[in-house]
């Protein structure tokens, strides 16, 4: 099972950007998904998650900016993220908690890791 994340960039503040993370692999089930980033010298922190029934969770930084949804026919999770500002600036990483085919659980997998970088 991977997970591959895209759609990082530069961009100006107050623009906009779409990252997307698909899995693949041997998946049996998805459960909630992510997206977590982590700015130099700083810890990685939860940008927001959905579960599996499409619930959502944000961290109160990015309210109203930025909205988490998946598609579960493609096993991808988005994060639209709108009126984007310098303090953005992070490697934006993707979870998943995917229970493989012949496995009795559930891991907790991750993306490889996309830059935003937000500069005028």
């Amino acid at each position: 099972v991977q997970l591959q994340a895209s759609g990082g960039g530069l961009v100006q503040p107050g623009g906009s950007l779409r990252l997307s993370c698909a899995a693949s692999g041997r998946i049996f089930s998805m459960n909630s998904m992510g997206w977590n980033r982590q700015a130099p010298g700083n810890q990685r922190e939860l940008v927001a998650s959905i579960t599996s029934g499409g619930s959502t969770k944000y961290a109160d930084s990015v309210k109203g900016r930025f909205t988490i949804s998946r598609d579960n026919t493609k096993n991808t999770v988005y994060l639209q993220m709108n009126s984007l500002k310098p303090e953005d600036t992070a490697v934006y990483y993707c979870n998943a908690g995917i229970v493989p085919w012949g496995t009795p659980a559930w891991y907790d997998y991750w993306g490889q890791g996309t830059q935003v970088t937000v500069s005028s």
